[in-house]
């Protein structure tokens, strides 16, 4: 079942029914930047996309689905939710299979799952695949490859585990487990199986945390080789040696919203991952350019050569920070940390939009300034990560946006 994308004359029509007096009618800039990325077919599998490509139907889907949430009224709420099971759709066919589709893909292939389980309904007969589909990814986690520690490879290289992969990883894996337990009804068996996939999704962000973290700043390395044999892993924890912004931002969203999934009945493991997201909000905080209230592409290298401030990492810290606040992960409304986390989510928010959003002439909005996917199958050098290409109206970059936008036009509605 293969989506196909919008024809240029369709696409046309879309762009001017979306976007004829647009800007006149100042509307929200989540709602402006989802809309925009609709009219480009963004976040549909097409199976030509590369290996992030079920990433980048992953953060479509991610920020379509919170923008239906807050805004269920909208004049547009309609049509993103067909878009939100439209793209759905378009990953069934790379994920069915869970040993021979879906592990051709990174562990980011996960961030699928959400939607799929969201929107399935036994009596709606154009849904009926996506069970089947969130079954095979739940079930490819069985399957993936571990180190001997039980650390899941994020891909194919042997031994290594990225922070990128648990963004898709943890709040899935939790989702899956307490869906399985709610439509099925609680049973021995099943409460058993939930408490082990809670345990097993924070043992693989304890393993990242304690092989990479920076127990100076606080923050975590891109990844870490368990065989210790990659030519930049440290030779005692094996962690890569640079901070990448976007590996981190993908981290820290995984913690805010596994917090959101996590029943409370599963304290010890909540407070676990709390303790986590607290602790990295402040280093997060504490890594802040004060200069432009943005978050360099690496991180342990702020204002060196080279370096510059990246959009899809910054959204993703303004967005976790934003929400961790509001949700009351950082203590509540009168606790500095929260109060903190507010302050510099809201400037953060700001600085993207001033400065790397672009009103293009059909009306809709550009997103630049998000950099390409960074690998550790590379050198992991300094050099390697600031010279990575630059993507305009990459996904990962404004879908983000969208998710902060959002938690921004909260704090103005309250």
């Amino acid at each position: 079942m293969r989506v196909p994308t919008l024809s240029s004359l369709a696409e046309a029509t879309v762009v001017s029914a979306l976007f004829t007096n647009l800007a006149a009618a100042q509307v929200k800039y989540s709602t402006w930047m989802a809309s925009s990325i609709m009219s480009r077919s963004q976040g549909i599998m097409t199976g030509k996309g590369g290996s992030s490509e079920l990433l980048q139907a992953g953060i479509t889907q991610r920020a379509l689905s919170a923008l239906a949430l807050q805004y269920p009224s909208d004049n547009l709420t309609a049509s993103v939710r067909d878009y939100i099971q439209r793209s759905a759709a378009s990953v069934v066919p790379f994920t069915l299979n869970a040993s021979y589709d879906a592990l051709s893909y990174p562990l980011d292939r996960l961030s699928t799952g959400n939607a799929l389980l969201a929107l399935y309904s036994a009596s709606d007969a154009s849904t009926s695949t996506f069970r089947p589909a969130a079954d095979a990814l739940r079930q490819s986690i069985d399957l993936n490859r571990r180190n001997p520690e039980g650390g899941l490879w994020y891909f194919t290289y042997p031994q290594w585990s990225y922070l990128d992969g648990m963004y898709s990883l943890a709040p899935f894996y939790v989702l899956y487990a307490v869906d399985e337990v709610t439509t099925a009804g609680s049973s021995g068996g099943r409460d058993v199986n939930a408490t082990a996939a809670f345990a097993d999704m924070h043992f693989q962000l304890d393993l990242l945390w304690n092989h990479t973290r920076n127990a100076t700043t606080g923050l975590l390395a891109h990844g870490y080789d368990a065989s210790k044999t990659a030519v930049w892993a440290d030779p005692i924890t094996g962690a890569s040696p640079h901070v990448w912004g976007r590996s981190l931002g993908w981290y820290t969203v995984a913690l805010v919203e596994t917090l959101e999934t996590l029943p409370k009945s599963a304290c010890k493991v909540r407070e676990k991952v709390l303790d986590k997201f607290r602790l990295l909000a402040g280093a997060v905080i504490e890594a802040v350019d004060p200069v432009t209230g943005g978050w360099w592409q690496v991180l342990d290298e702020p204002g060196q050569k080279g370096n510059y401030i990246e959009s899809s990492g910054s959204a993703m810290f303004s967005y976790a920070l934003l929400k961790g606040a509001r949700l009351g992960y950082l203590g509540g409304a009168n606790v500095t940390l929260a109060a903190k986390a507010r302050e510099v989510g809201v400037r953060g928010h700001g600085y993207l939009t001033e400065t790397f959003l672009v009103k293009e002439a059909n009306g809709t909005l550009g997103y630049n300034g998000t950099v390409a996917v960074c690998s550790l199958n590379s050198t992991a050098t300094y050099e390697y990560y600031v010279g990575q290409p630059i993507n305009y109206n990459s996904v990962l970059g404004s879908g983000a946006y969208v998710l902060a936008s959002l938690e921004v036009e909260q704090l103005e509605i309250s």
